[in-house]
């Protein structure tokens, strides 16, 4: 047997190409076609993409889906882990109830929560049988930006948190019990052996969940389209709009070019900050 064949790189030769085949070429294929007309170096396709009043937007409502779902999931599946740790009454039911909306796709679950916001959805339909409205809120309302925000956050936090909780959970599960046994014993107090034991043995699983959710809340699309349509931009519908609707890769690219980019330094600033945390203890 040859030294290139007792070679761990031999095993990893299979992902490498599988990655190279449908990341790397895609990717150099986006760059060219955002940075190039006639085979010519060109900024033409940014320069048509900035100009396009839905792309600011686009970006706006993605950085704030971001900066408002992927905290608030966090909190919520950290807690549902933790009382899944603490093993109550039935704790088998309450995971698989929370796991469902991994079963349901983004546009079946858009679909849902649009039955409910809908002019003439549940919601109203409550609002108006208790006396709190006398024709119900234009939740979905072109004008009225915020609460489609509230409504695109809530669908959002219903659909994806059992991904971050499923992670969280199997993290929670891998630290030994000895550990927070042992702080008890000291008398250490719940916020104290979740601040000084559980969360620092959990940082790997929640750096896992935080780079995974983020990706993922960048490619949030399905959800937003069905709730609002394009009154409610996000940059992935707008890389649809301009490759299906308005037949324009080049500026579909760059688009896509700039979710890439977000995605990459989302994932860089998680790990340099766990790590960072890490070292300092």
């Amino acid at each position: 047997m040859t030294r290139l064949a007792r070679s761990p790189w031999v095993l990893l030769l299979p992902s490498v190409i599988l990655m190279l085949a449908l990341f790397g070429w895609p990717v150099v294929q986006a760059v060219l076609a955002a940075f190039t007309r006639d085979g010519e170096l060109t900024l033409d396709h940014w320069l048509r993409l900035i100009e396009d009043p839905y792309f600011l937007r686009a970006l706006r409502n993605t950085m704030l889906l971001i900066v408002i779902v992927v905290p608030i999931q966090l909190l919520l599946s950290l807690g549902m882990a933790l009382l899944v740790q603490a093993r109550p009454r039935f704790a088998g039911v309450h995971f698989y109830l929370w796991c469902v909306p991994l079963a349901i796709s983004e546009l079946a679950a858009g679909l849902v929560w649009l039955s409910i916001f809908d002019n003439r959805g549940y919601l109203n339909s409550l609002l108006v049988s208790l006396g709190l409205s006398e024709h119900g809120l234009p939740w979905l309302g072109y004008d009225n930006p915020a609460t489609m925000l509230l409504a695109v956050v809530v669908a959002e936090v219903w659909r994806a948190t059992a991904l971050m909780f499923v992670i969280v959970v199997a993290g929670v599960q891998m630290i030994p019990r000895d550990y927070d046994e042992a702080a008890q014993v000291f008398g250490a107090s719940f916020w104290q052996r979740l601040r000084h034991v559980t969360l620092p043995l959990l940082a790997p699983s929640l750096q896992v969940a935080l780079i995974l959710r983020t990706i993922l809340a960048l490619q949030a699309f399905a959800v937003a389209q069905a709730l609002t349509g394009r009154d409610f931009p996000l940059l992935v519908g707008e890389t649809y709009e301009w490759y299906v609707n308005l037949q324009n890769p080049a500026v579909a690219s760059a688009v896509a070019l700039v979710v890439l980019a977000i995605s990459l330094g989302t994932a860089v600033l998680y790990l340099r900050t766990v790590r960072g945390s890490e070292d300092a203890r």
